[in-house]
């Protein structure tokens, strides 16, 4: 059963034995595996409780078992329409979304085949954790799904569904997912039909929810800080109260008949690269081949190492190439593809791509590349160990399949896959009469595939065995004086080191390390050599090759950047090792140097026609104020091409040369570790490896910039975009900046329940998503505040006109003592849920040693933000906001603008 890519995608769970607790009456206890623990209430609910009190945050998720395959004709894509519309109010809750915002939660709710959830993540607390228990209680079963709010939703999922369509991969795999089945509802994609999405009734919307959404049809899981046994008593007190239903739920009988025969398409829609993908009828999760054939996606299919990079990439044939699996409660799909340069020829990579996988049970994975598959996804389950808050949305896939124990049972089997496993499956569904990609061929000895049913689930679960789990970690308070207290400040050579050790799950730890050189002067004209030299770093060095080097990453458990990444304790040490090898002996390798030039050239045409980078190149092109060749100066697209074909290797070795050293730098290390040792291991790392180049920082310069309109045609574009900016005299240090970044909260930032998305989306009806920054120099005067939203060309006039009105009302009228409370509730909420996360922790150092500050001026930050009066926050707001000053450009298909919705 193909657990295998839930597993690596999302969580692994690990804590103490299973839970004794006093249970409350009418809920019987279920299995426990691993600190989680099952219970079901009297009307049929599933309660999985997982305590973990290492960070101070608690998740709540509700998946129901309910997806995109069970809507029916005329009905695609109701499923994720619902999903919006459970955010719209119940008779207790009337207003989610400025709830979840007033008390600094995170949250969304997502949509797949087979299942449904919805989360939210908050502070740890009795009075948070009630709340989103009774909320989510309350809108099981007594939601509005009011025709109102479907008139208003209904916009904001097509226009979702419109920004879906300007993507050539969304496009080109909804199209291969719709070929590849005849009659399984896994054909239809989940945003749905357009026709459908317009013009479904708020009825079969009704019934649709009272049919799936019940007790006896969710999983409710609880995890991270709080008390079990409390818990159970107001989810039994909450949930309990709802009626067992009387219904039946519907039975789906259909099954895909054997494909017999190759297919093919074609998507013409304007675009700016090539996209060449095949994919292939597979069991479903359940059945072992599954599992098999998700190896046989990585040995093929996974950067760098993968046999397709290999083959493709390498060879300058394409710019990258993808491979991942769709499959679930029913056979699904497998698919491979690759990225092609406009231009090239691309039938040899079609060609090659095609005989790669379906010859490739010819050619059975090695030895080494099942251990490296192996070796990735146990790497990915350990680092999980750490995340709590992933447990819901780990859990839903499976939950799907029919119990949450198969989370487990697919961990336990990729131990077992052996190289003839993955041949052999490969080799009964890798085959040309079950491919998607091409045209219709007859064919008098056709090669079909036979998919086999699911096992049974009592077949698969029978000879599980649990594990206890042995994950240790604390419990540890995230304030600025703990912060303080807990971390030793340093320095090493030129590097400036703040070291917080703490006892993590899984011995995780973070390391974020920032270098600095050259000043204004010495990086002019320096274009696009400073990015591709970075991007060198990791392609060769003297030791190892590419390949290799990703493969001591692997060994050592680093995930991230080279800069930035996550090890555990016993490997810390040998990974910071690596990392000064990797910045210190480069060897640049002239192929490697190639293949970067392609990828970066792809990487840019690939923006030429998108609507939100046209018009934010436009609006940087407006507000650039700096010479030609300065290193602040915007480059436009063509001038960014001209430098990457210009650069030479030679180039890219001068400027390591002339500026690659740890003169000047800061390093933070967060999680479990010795802070002993650091120091001495990075003064002789790099306390000798000086930078040839004299540093300064290059401080940007405010300048007063006149507005301008401007509207940008991009034909055969169903989304568009709205983006404005004004330039603001502004530093962090400011007496206005903490009611300034207050007032961009209410106004843009803060959610569905900001000022701006509270119009456009919530009102309107317009945009799918939108918001406001509020930028402000650390050490310069060089601010700013930007908007944008998405729409429909045949709204951009709308958006544009709803987003300056917006503005003007701010500015003029003000904002609210409810807006500025839930403002500072929900600001100083998400900063200390921030401030739990270690690997935000540690770039939070970072960034702080290089303005020579601590935490210490974090808290006073917050102290003044919360100190902040209503008349300071307007006061501030009209201050620095002159509506009259916005730059604006609008960007999408003029044609499809004068149409009618």
């Amino acid at each position: 059963m193909n657990q295998i890519r839930w597993i690596c995608a999302a969580a692994y769970l690990v804590t103490g034995a299973a839970l004794a607790l006093p249970l409350p009456k009418g809920v019987v206890q279920g299995p426990s595996v691993e600190g989680i623990t099952e219970y079901r209430l009297p009307n049929g609910l599933k309660v999985l409780l997982f305590p973990d009190s290492s960070k101070p945050t608690v998740t709540v998720n509700v998946t129901y078992l309910v997806g995109s395959r069970h809507e029916n004709y005329g009905e695609t894509g109701m499923a994720h329409l619902l999903e919006h519309l459970m955010f719209k109010g119940a008779p207790n809750n009337r207003n989610i979304a400025q709830q979840f915002s007033q008390r600094g939660m995170q949250f969304n709710g997502t949509t797949a085949l087979d299942r449904t959830n919805y989360y939210e993540v908050f502070q740890a607390g009795d009075d948070n954790l009630q709340w989103a228990l009774q909320m989510e209680a309350d809108r099981m079963v007594h939601s509005y799904i009011a025709k109102k709010d479907l008139d208003s939703e209904m916009t904001v999922v097509r226009n979702e569904y419109e920004s879906g369509e300007n993507s050539p991969g969304e496009v080109l795999m909804k199209r291969m997912q719709s070929l590849g089945y005849d009659w399984h509802s896994y054909g239809r994609s989940t945003i749905g039909n357009r026709s459908d999405i317009e013009n479904v009734k708020i009825e079969n919307l009704q019934a649709f929810y009272r049919t799936w959404y019940q007790p006896d049809n969710a999983v409710l899981l609880v995890a991270g800080k709080f008390d079990p046994a409390r818990t159970l008593g107001w989810i039994a007190q909450r949930f309990g109260a709802i009626p067992k239903p009387r219904r039946a739920l519907p039975q789906f009988w259909t099954v895909e008949p054997t494909q017999d025969g190759e297919r093919s398409f074609t998507v013409r829609r304007q675009g700016d690269v090539q996209l060449i993908a095949v994919g292939y009828k597979v069991p479903a999760a359940l059945h072992d081949d599954s599992d098999a054939l998700s190896f046989a996606s990585e040995v093929l299919g996974a950067a760098t190492t993968g046999r397709l990079h290999k083959l493709l990439v390498e060879s300058g044939k394409a710019s990258d190439v993808f491979a991942y699996a769709e499959t679930g409660y029913a056979p699904g799909m497998l698919y491979f593809g690759a990225t092609v340069k406009k231009g090239d020829p691309i039938e040899p990579v079609r060609d090659a791509l095609t005989a790669a996988v379906e010859d490739f049970a010819k050619t059975p994975p090695t030895e080494a590349e099942i251990e490296r598959v192996r070796r990735n996804y146990m790497n990915s389950i350990e680092k999980s160990l750490n995340d709590p808050q992933q447990v819901g949305v780990a859990l839903s896939e499976v939950i799907a399949l029919g119990d949450w124990r198969l989370f487990f049972v697919g961990r336990e089997r990729i131990a077992t896959i052996s190289a003839a496993e993955v041949a052999e499956a490969a080799g009964r569904y890798l085959r040309r009469d079950n491919r998607v990609t091409g045209h219709f061929l007859p064919d008098d000895a056709p090669r079909r595939a036979e998919i086999p049913p699911a096992p049974t689930l009592a077949s698969v679960m029978k000879d599980f065995k649990p594990k206890a789990a042995s994950q240790k970690s604390e419990d540890f308070e995230p304030s600025q004086a703990n912060i303080m207290k807990r971390t030793t400040l340093a320095t090493a050579g030129g590097i400036k080191l703040a070291l917080l050790p703490k006892k993590n799950r899984g011995e995780a730890v973070f390391v974020d390390l920032n270098l600095h050189w050259g000043d204004e002067k010495s990086l002019f004209g320096k274009g696009m050599l400073p990015a591709m030299t970075g991007a060198m770093l990791t392609r060769g060095t003297t030791k190892y090759t590419r390949e290799q080097l990703s493969d001591a990453f692997d060994q050592l458990k680093i995930s991230g950047g080279l800069m930035e990444f996550e090890t555990t304790r016993s490997n810390l040490a040998e990974a910071l090792r690596l990392m000064a090898h990797v910045l210190k002996e480069p060897t640049f390798p002239e192929a490697e140097f190639e293949q970067l030039r392609q990828q970066m050239l792809v990487s840019l045409e690939s923006g030429r026609s998108e609507p939100q980078s046209v018009a934010g190149r436009v609006l940087s092109e407006h507000f650039d104020h700096y010479p030609k060749g300065d290193i602040r100066a915007n480059r436009t697209l063509d001038e960014q091409i001209a430098d990457v074909k210009a650069v030479r290797l030679d180039d890219v070795k001068a400027y390591y040369r002339d500026f690659y050293g740890a003169s000047h730098g800061e390093l933070a290390i967060v999680g479990d570790f010795d802070a002993a040792p650091v120091a001495p291991l990075i003064d002789e790392l790099f306390g000798k490896w000086q930078s040839r180049a004299s540093y300064a920082p290059v401080l940007r310069t405010h300048a007063a910039i006149a507005p301008m309109n401007k509207t940008v045609n991009l034909a055969d574009k169903e989304n568009g975009v709205v983006m404005a900016r004004m330039n603001l005299d502004l530093q962090v240090d400011d007496a206005d900046y903490p009611a300034l970044m207050l007032a961009n909260y209410i106004f843009g930032e803060g959610g569905l329940e900001s000022r701006l998305m509270n119009r456009i989306r919530q009102k309107d009806g317009l945009s799918y998503g939108g918001g406001s920054q509020l930028g402000a120099g650390d050490l310069d005067r060089a601010g700013s505040l930007t908007m944008s939203a998405i729409a429909a060309p045949q709204n951009l006039a709308r958006l544009d006109a709803a987003m300056r009105e917006e503005l003007t009302r701010a500015v003029i009228k003000g904002f609210t003592p409810g807006e500025l409370a839930a403002a500072k509730s929900g600001l100083l909420q998400q900063r200390a849920q921030n401030r739990a996360e270690d690997n935000i922790l540690a770039s939070g150092w970072t960034s702080l040693l290089y303005l020579g500050k601590t935490f210490e001026w974090s808290e006073r930050f917050e102290q003044k933000l919360a100190a902040v009066s209503l008349e300071q926050l307007n006061a501030a707001f009209r201050r620095a906001i002159d509506p009259a000053k916005l730059s604006v450009v609008i960007a999408g298909d003029q044609e499809k603008a004068k149409l009618k919705r």
